[in-house]
């Protein structure tokens, strides 16, 4: 196949999966590795949970900067380009839809009724790909027992990258022991991040904002809400019914919950303004998967980097199934979604090569029924 069909293909993938992808980075993940490991076969399971683990170590949004890493996988760096910006532009659109209506008549649209039933039927599919990626995961005993140990720590409070780092941390530790060393000389990157004057409305005042919070992000997207929190509302720039409403947009759109920059960049400085904090918030994960995608085979036949990976990769699929928990604890509030929440694990583990478009279409219609009962 030519590379430009490549790119055709790339583009049409991620555009599509940009507006189907509800239910945050784990189930982004999860619907990438059924479209790029069993259906279309652009890699092993072991190098996507290579992938995975390399997003986990570096700043970003998880979920789109694995676009990315699929794209170049497949055609390079135009491949790259093209699976990030279609994966992040129905977000965007569908976002600055939103940000005017909210502008014009300060108020959003009533969706609910269709993201009831989306909710449980993504936590089927979060499951599914924990269950293929856990399988190549989990090689030994000492990996599952890392592996439950994040898990247990993540349920209980503790912060994903700590847990993260610190599981790769434990798992090097291991390692070294027993290599029989002596001494274990780490290298824990530090972040620090400081805003040196406060926000002023402009378009590349706000910019910078944003290109600063997309260098530094680590983990979750949501953790963008509480730096906003501090530098836009308390310094007067953004009302917080502003702010929580931007949070109700990252939950009613699919794609990357980022693309709320681009609701709160409008309310600031209208689309110009939207712009600014979209590039802004994305432009890094660009240049950081460009950086680091050549370097993750070199990675691997490491022994060092390599054992880092293996505990890395089991450490992200408990975050997975972490997150498919607290999910379940928020989601199954009733029979109705208990019961599209069955009926999903049941229909993608007997029909395996079902679109994971199909499951959030049919949530979404079902918990759109159920709701009038």
């Amino acid at each position: 196949m030519s590379q430009k069909n490549d790119l055709k293909e790339i583009a049409k993938l991620f555009f599509k999966l940009g507006s189907i992808a509800f239910g945050g980075p784990a189930a982004h993940i999860a619907m990438m590795e059924d479209e790029v490991v069993n259906k279309r076969k652009w890699m092993t399971q072991e190098h996507f949970l290579d992938l995975i683990g390399a997003t986990n170590l570096i700043p970003g949004p998880n979920s789109t900067e694995m676009t990315m890493h699929c794209g170049h996988e497949r055609a390079g760096w135009k491949g790259l380009l093209i699976a990030g910006f279609c994966f992040i532009l129905p977000a965007v659109v569908i976002t600055s839809v939103f940000a005017w209506l909210y502008q014009e008549y300060g108020q959003l649209p009533k969706v609910e009724p269709f993201i009831y039933g989306i909710k449980p039927a993504v936590i089927a599919i979060i499951v599914m790909a924990a269950y293929r990626l856990g399988k190549k995961a989990v090689k030994n005993t000492e990996l599952a027992i890392l592996g439950i140990i994040t898990l247990v720590i993540c349920l209980l409070g503790v912060n994903e990258i700590v847990a993260l780092f610190g599981c790769g941390a434990l798992g090097l530790s291991i390692y070294f022991f027993k290599k029989n060393r002596d001494n274990l000389n780490s290298l824990i990157p530090l972040l620090l991040f400081q805003v040196s004057e406060p926000l002023k409305i402009g378009t590349f005042k706000i910019f910078l904002s944003f290109l600063k919070v997309g260098a530094i992000l680590y983990g979750s997207g949501y953790v963008l809400f509480a730096f906003l929190d501090t530098e836009l509302v308390a310094s007067g720039w953004l009302t917080r019914q502003a702010l929580i409403d931007s949070i109700a947009v990252g939950q009613i759109t699919p794609g990357p919950v980022l693309s709320t920059a681009t609701f709160i960049g409008w309310q600031m400085n209208g689309i110009m303004g939207a712009t600014a904090a979209t590039v802004g918030i994305f432009l890094p994960s660009f240049l950081f998967v460009l950086i680091l995608n050549p370097l993750i085979p070199k990675m691997r036949k490491s022994k060092i980097i390599g054992v880092i990976l293996d505990v890395v990769n089991v450490a992200a699929v408990a975050l997975i199934i972490a997150v498919c928990i607290e999910m379940a604890k928020d989601t199954l509030t009733d029979w109705r979604t208990i019961l599209i929440v069955v009926s999903s694990l049941v229909v993608v583990f007997v029909f395996k090569k079902l679109n994971s478009a199909f499951i959030v279409l049919g949530g979404a219609i079902i918990g759109y029924v159920l709701t009038f009962i």
